[in-house]
């Protein structure tokens, strides 16, 4: 299938299509004679993955990072979906009720306590990703754990530490800055050494310091403006290291 007809069918751009192509998502054959993509029944079968997961409100990195995995498997992250689905549903149908009663509140049929404002809905968390992470993370975080371990809880910290206290004195440089990418890049190894991370995992991780913020709490103690500055130049290392 040619990449418009795919756009026309699913309802995804053809830019979209492009984007995916580009960062490794969804990479069809190419036809070697004119150029053009052609996407398999496996490709349309991916996409439509991709497509839930992306309903489910995943970030295309961290969809690439469970499709990659070795131990994706398309029939268990269908059941997952649908798990998460269901929980969705009732979670939108506790809200429904909250909201059915507070309406009643505000036309004076009933009156609520503060307390009861948040009765029975959880506001706090986003529980899509967690759901992942715990099918397919478990792995990678033993992996981790172990190489932590062989390399030495004290000296992993020290150099930790280090690589944070110097990105914190080049972080008024700009991202893209030799010094800086020199630094990102010893950042980039150390986290090879004791995990595994491709660019693009890079890039992710690195938008979860300024999305997120715990991480931006913790890396901001090394100097203020620390976790943006990083977010920044691991992106530009990204974009300087696709394959």
């Amino acid at each position: 299938m040619k990449i418009k007809e795919l756009a026309d069918l699913s309802g995804v751009s053809i830019r979209t299509l492009h984007h995916y192509d580009e960062i490794g998502l969804l990479t069809p054959k190419t036809d070697p004679g004119n150029g053009y993509r052609n996407y398999s029944d496996e490709d349309i079968s991916k996409l439509q993955q991709i497509l839930f997961f992306r309903q489910l409100n995943f970030k295309l990195g961290r969809i690439k990072e469970m499709m990659d995995s070795p131990d994706y498997d398309t029939k268990e992250a269908l059941q997952m979906q649908k798990e998460i689905i269901l929980k969705e549903q009732s979670r939108l149908n506790d809200i429904l009720q909250l909201i059915d009663k507070t309406i009643k509140n505000n036309e004076g049929g009933i009156i609520m306590t503060n307390e009861e404002k948040f009765e029975g809905v959880d506001f706090s968390q986003n529980p899509y990703e967690k759901e992942a992470r715990e099918r397919w993370e478990d792995r990678a975080v033993d992996e981790s754990t172990n190489k932590i371990k062989r390399m030495g809880q004290k000296e992993a910290e020290h150099r930790f530490n280090e690589i944070y206290k110097e990105l914190a004195d080049v972080r008024h440089l700009l991202p893209d800055s030799a010094a800086a990418q020199n630094c990102i890049h010893e950042w980039y190894v150390f986290l090879n050494e004791v995990g595994e991370y491709t660019p693009e995992m890079f890039k992710g991780l690195g938008d979860m310091y300024v999305e997120d913020r715990r991480f931006t709490k913790n890396i901001d103690k090394y100097g203020e403006g620390l976790a943006k500055f990083m977010q920044q130049a691991m992106t530009v290392y990204y974009e300087r290291n696709q394959k």
